[in-house]
């Protein structure tokens, strides 16, 4: 039975040096490459580079594959030049494509040369799609047959292999052009001489290879088929998007939005050198400082009212903090609607209407318990009343924020993940300063 992985991170970090190298190639060879890949991902840098030693020949390819980029480039640089020729031996296009980002140009050329082929045709056309647009990872391992076919064809080619997470056959014209696909489950009770046209599947998608590539995997995930034909503007069949490669993109999708939302590269390492990390997240904490300084000089302006009642500098905080979480809350909410295509102009109104109602029903009930605690607190019924009212108002902007926000993001081509979270902080902030100060200054002086 494998170690669990985080037992096995201690062990190895916890190792003086290489005092035994066979049990560590001994655990690593109970890992999959998946596995592997997560190992050397966790480790400090010179830890990491002993393990990489240990990894068989064979197996270090597929390892580099299933690594994120930052902590596979260390790797690929801390790998000798006469290496490689035995590492590419036996590549695939497929693993070409999703290394080349990471590789140097001479070792692109120097896999592509191993290459037979057909790979290389395959590398080419995927190449003249974006890594954003489903051409780019097809599967090019499918069942085809002729339009003219018959079930005796389709059980002989079954026969001979059926690639993994493939449950039908497509058929093809003379031109290879895409007509129609036939379930396996539907050949294996039917005669053999009957013609495969008579057992299409009418309602299956089709996947053109600009499709942004996203939106395709969730079309696979949902479609009921464990695979879905890709086409291009012609309708020439170019493979198979199947739902291994369908989760895999979704799930490197959602990775960039969480860390999107930091401002932070999903492919950092997690030991990259210090200048460098300081250097991606310097970017998005100058935008913070400005964005603090623009609150700041809001609250500036109310310099005189918190000298008089120090009782408002004290409760601040909690008017922007509660602003602030619930216009994150809906502004996740959007994001995830965006990035699933749920959310757009046909229900844009209706959404808005049910986000201040919840904005307004919230913003009443906190705003009357935040009101009643402040009063006890400074025994002030006026500062209570002033408190209710800024939470009330902050809460029910934050609403409409969370809403506006990554719609108006989105239109502008801008990331709302990337950026909608910053922008609505400021939005919360100066919004509840303002209300908070200004009721203040009506109400208490």
């Amino acid at each position: 039975m494998a170690e669990p992985l985080p037992d096995l991170i201690q062990e190895i970090v916890s190792q003086e040096s290489a005092e035994d190298p066979a049990m560590l190639e001994t655990n690593l060879a109970s890992q999959d490459d998946v596995a592997v890949a997560t190992i050397l991902e966790s480790l400090p840098v010179e830890h990491r580079l002993r393990v990489w030693q240990e990894v068989p020949r064979e197996r270090k390819l597929d390892v580099l594959v299933e690594m994120r980029s930052d902590p596979r480039e260390i790797l690929i640089d801390a790998t000798e030049h006469d290496e490689w020729v035995a590492l590419f031996s036996g590549i695939e296009a497929e693993d070409l494509l999703e290394l080349m980002d990471s590789l140097p140009n001479r070792l692109v050329d120097l896999a592509y040369a191993e290459l037979d082929a057909q790979q290389q045709g395959f590398f080419r056309d995927a190449t003249q799609f974006d890594d954003d647009e489903v051409g780019h990872w097809l599967n090019h391992g499918f069942l085809v047959l002729p339009l003219n076919a018959k079930v005796r064809d389709g059980l002989r080619l079954i026969r001979r292999n059926v690639p993994s997470h493939c449950d039908t056959i497509f058929l093809v014209n003379r031109s290879g052009h895409f007509s129609a696909a036939v379930r396996l489950t539907r050949i294996f009770g039917s005669p053999e001489h009957v013609p495969l046209v008579e057992l299409i599947e009418e309602s299956m998608p089709v996947l053109k290879g600009n499709d942004e590539s996203t939106n395709a995997s969730l079309q696979v995930q949902r479609s009921g088929y464990a695979s879905l034909p890709v086409v291009d503007e012609n309708n020439k069949l170019l493979g198979r998007l199947d739902i291994t490669s369908a989760s895999e993109l979704i799930n490197e999708f959602y990775e960039r939005q969480v860390m999107a939302t930091a401002g932070m590269d999903e492919d950092e390492d997690l030991f990259s050198p210090v200048a460098k990390s300081a250097k991606n997240r310097a970017v998005w904490l100058g935008i913070n400082l400005l964005t603090a300084f623009m609150a700041s000089w809001f609250i500036g302006l109310f310099e005189a009212t918190l000298q008089q009642v120090v009782a408002l500098a004290v409760l601040m905080p909690i008017v922007a903090s509660m602003g602030g979480i619930a216009g994150s809350q809906t502004l996740t909410l959007i994001v995830r609607g965006l990035a699933l295509g749920q959310v757009n102009n046909a229900n844009f109104k209706a959404l808005m209407a049910k986000e201040l109602k919840v904005g307004a029903l919230n913003g009443v009930i906190w705003a009357i318990i935040i009101g009643l605690i402040a009063y006890f607190w400074f025994t002030d019924i006026l500062l209570g009343v002033v408190i209710c009212l800024a939470i009330l108002f902050n809460i029910v902007a934050a609403a409409l924020a969370g809403v506006f926000l990554p719609m108006i993001l989105d239109k502008l081509k801008i990331d709302p993940a990337l950026s909608g979270s910053v922008i609505l902080t400021t939005v919360t902030d100066i919004v509840g300063f303002v209300a908070f100060l200004g009721l203040g200054t009506l109400f208490l002086l």
